[in-house]
């Protein structure tokens, strides 16, 4: 089925082609819909590999397999499936992975280890052989395509294809960044519902873009929500080809390491706030803004606690400023809190300080702002220094509506 573009869509980007990298789509015929199902990504010799994996017990071998390679640090090929997710599928499910790696990895000439495939759709179906055989020799024979043809095509219940890009100066050398990524629903820390692959042309140590994009991944992948529902099968895969020509960046002293760290947590940033926005029946982006903490990490789970409520994200839909319930958030959250310091503001304006209503209150410019795209919440909890900023979505019918249908 398919489903209205979410109207908080941003226009794809235009992407620079990265030197070293060279997507293809091609139809695996995973599913019986009339697109592309398979995206291959091919990668020069000597190109650094960083990820980040999903933490849900439950995971798919694709994920297995890519947390045991990413440790060598380098790749040749990436390889998505999109329309089975090939998660709990046993030894079928892992042999159809395998497959896949040998087949890539005997056309390159490469160690079967460099070969990353992912896979996305619904649990429980064995990837099919025949057609992950077929789709991936059809890609390997395919012309090159544009990163919104790989964006397309790696989506599921997405509604809109997502791209970012970014450039840094590294050493002299303008180094380019180009990224796509998928995600609607099942979208929660510890990594999402979601496929993500940021390219670069820079050259970096592979250990070195691997604390980089861990630390990036951390501030914003992380801090974002839609159902609190962790998936099988999250990736985040960085991939330096080395082609702009710069020194190789090996830790924080290398010239030009700070800028890279920049423009990398830049472009996680910009593709953690798209699968957001494309949250399943998402109208509004929401912020949440927690200050006043006894740490960081207490803010992000306080943050998190009123970002995954039902009854906040519904009140957000329905534009109702009923901070009774942001309090209750805070206080389900298991962190230090103190009732008569809480202060609640939406859209910049305090509804509540040092836990209690203000006397002189406005909510029509409350209101207001409730009623558009963009929504602010603001909470300080009068503890301490520690901050975090997290996002999420609304809660609308339209969730249910995609969900309930989602193997139709």
């Amino acid at each position: 089925m398919t489903h209205a573009i979410s109207p908080l869509a941003m226009p794809f980007p235009a992407m620079p082609a990265i030197a070293g990298a060279a997507p293809r789509i091609a139809r695996a015929h995973y599913k019986a819909w009339d697109r592309c199902d398979l995206t291959y990504v091919e990668l020069d010799e000597g190109t650094s590999v960083a990820g980040v994996f999903t933490r849900n017990i439950c995971c798919s071998s694709e994920v297995e397999l890519g947390r045991q390679n990413v440790a060598q640090g380098h790749a040749r090929a990436l390889i998505v499936n999109a329309g089975n997710s090939n998660a709990f599928t046993g030894y079928r499910g892992r042999e159809a992975v395998e497959q896949i790696m040998d087949q890539v990895a005997t056309h390159l000439g490469c160690a079967k280890e460099q070969v990353f495939v992912s896979s996305t759709g619904v649990i429980g179906v064995p990837l099919p052989k025949d057609k992950a055989r077929a789709g991936v020799e059809a890609a390997l024979a395919a012309t090159p395509c544009s990163w919104e043809d790989a964006a397309n095509t790696i989506g599921t219940t997405d509604t809109f294809a997502k791209g970012a890009t970014a450039t840094a100066i590294v050493g002299g050398k303008t180094v380019a960044f180009s990224a796509i990524i998928k995600g609607s629903g099942m979208i929660a820390p510890d990594m999402a519902t979601m496929l993500g692959y940021i390219f670069t042309d820079a050259a970096i140590a592979p250990a070195f873009l691997q604390k980089l994009l861990s630390r990036a991944a951390d501030e914003t992948f992380n801090c974002i929500t839609v159902d609190s529902d962790t998936s099988t099968s999250d990736t985040i895969l960085a991939f330096a080809t080395g082609k702009a020509g710069n020194d190789v960046l090996t830790d924080e002293d290398s010239a030009g390491a700070d800028a890279f760290a920049a423009a990398l947590a830049d472009i996680c940033r910009q593709l953690a706030h798209l699968v957001v926005k494309d949250g399943e029946g998402a109208q509004k982006f929401i912020a949440v803004t927690v200050s006043g903490a006894v740490s960081d990490a207490s803010a992000r789970k306080v943050g998190l606690a009123i970002a995954n409520s039902p009854l906040v994200k519904t009140a957000i839909a329905g534009q109702d400023a009923n901070w009774g319930r942001i309090v209750m958030a805070v206080g389900k959250a298991g962190e230090p809190a103190d009732r008569d310091r809480l202060s609640i503001g939406f859209g910049g304006i305090w509804a509540a300080r040092n836990g209690q209503p203000l006397a002189d209150y406005d909510e029509a410019p409350v209101a207001a702002h409730l009623e558009g795209q963009e929504i602010d919440i603001t909470v300080d909890l009068g503890l301490g220094e520690g901050r975090a900023t997290v996002w999420t979505c609304d809660l609308t019918h339209g969730y249910i509506s995609i969900n309930a249908d989602y193997r139709s």
